[in-house]
């Protein structure tokens, strides 16, 4: 027999499933922000209003109401004359991009992120997903200030001396590949910290790659060269002796034909550094281990796993679909003899070395 409807129990699951609307519009509210300058207008101080609005160039009325949404929302402090104020840690996260916390970038493509709602129904239907560059150009914008804080403050002194003897081969003169390059990001920091060595950026995101020719014209860099290609069309020599995958072996539809381009194209003494999402291996394990499990499983759906199944035949893993177990077994197909687990402290990414 069914169970009939509890007042107390209605009123918990109404009060989760609205604040979850809450939390939606408020997700809309800090993509405003960092897009209109409000949050680093913030850190020049506290403000009314009428402050920030003049700070800004925008209308009061429109700044009041916003600045009402976030401070209800907890994310800016507010007194009783109603001046608002952006914490130390709030900068960290939505105003600082030099901060290895900052997380606003990942709120800047929150339009074309939630755009392909009216697209997603075909795909249920069909099991086809959305190509990455569905998201057009301010994707990969995204994308880019998202990871990026991270990747600068910490890939060259923290991750890069992780690994054994590459620091030292880097800075002898080495040959690096970095397979879903995105814009760049990571490649630039090597390619700045180690002038011997030539980096090979291999994206098939025209969108990103676009960003990575713009990012390495300013940076003036000569020893980095870009290529519009899949991770499997690596060259298949072994020339490299470093390559990185970073953030990407999910979203890819042949993950198993990247490992093993990877595998082909690595000197017999070469590395594959592979950061991608902690997955626990089971789902049950994500919504124990992981309070953001349920953001992750949406962005899966509305991203990840969407972009792994946009070509038939696609693997489909999803954000958390490569834990370490899924990562071993693909390393071991592609004829990695060696693996290590890298603890660098990262509250989302898991890191590891794979060796022939």
């Amino acid at each position: 027999m069914e169970r009939p409807v509890e007042v107390e129990r209605l009123k918990d699951f109404a009060k989760q499933v609205f604040g979850a609307l809450q939390g939606a519009v408020t997700a809309g509210m800090i993509h405003l922000g960092d897009r209109l300058g409000l949050y680093r207008a913030l850190v020049q101080g506290p403000a009314t209003s009428a402050e920030l609005a003049a700070r800004t160039g925008l209308d009061e009325r429109w700044v009041r109401e916003w600045l009402r949404q976030q401070g209800a929302a907890r994310i800016l402090e507010w007194d009783a004359g109603e001046r608002f104020a952006l914490s130390p840690e709030g900068r960290a996260v939505l105003a600082d991009e030099r901060h290895p916390a900052f997380g606003g970038g990942m709120f800047s493509n929150l339009p074309q992120t939630m755009a392909v709602l009216e697209r997603l129904p075909e795909a249920f239907e069909s099991g086809r997903g959305l190509p990455y560059d569905a998201f057009g150009p301010e994707g990969a914008r995204g994308i880019e200030r998202g990871f990026a804080p991270w990747t600068r403050a910490f890939l060259v002194p923290l991750a890069i001396p992780s690994l054994d003897g590459v620091r030292e081969r880097l800075e002898r003169g080495a040959r690096v590949a970095d397979v879903g390059c995105g814009a760049g990001v990571a490649l630039l920091e090597l390619a700045r910290a180690f002038p011997r060595s030539e980096f090979h950026g291999f994206e098939l995101s025209r969108f990103a790659l676009a960003r990575a020719e713009a990012n390495r014209a300013d940076a003036g860099l000569a020893n980095v060269e870009l290529h519009e290609t899949r991770g499997e069309a690596l060259p298949a020599e072994p020339g490299f002796d470093l390559v990185l995958s970073l953030d990407c072996l999910h979203d890819m539809t042949r993950p198993a034909d990247v490992a093993a381009a990877v595998r082909r194209a690595l000197r017999p003494d070469g590395t594959w550094f592979v950061a991608d999402i902690k997955g626990r291996g089971s789902f049950a394990a994500d919504v124990e281990k992981n309070p953001m499990a349920a953001l992750m499983y949406g962005m899966s759906v509305l991203s990840c796993m969407s972009s792994a199944l946009s070509e038939p035949g696609g693997a489909g893993l999803g954000t958390l679909g490569l834990p370490e177990s899924a990562l071993r077994a693909l390393g071991d197909a592609a004829g990695f003899t060696r693996f290590r687990a890298l603890d660098l402290g990262h509250p989302v990414n898991a890191f590891y070395e794979l060796r022939p």
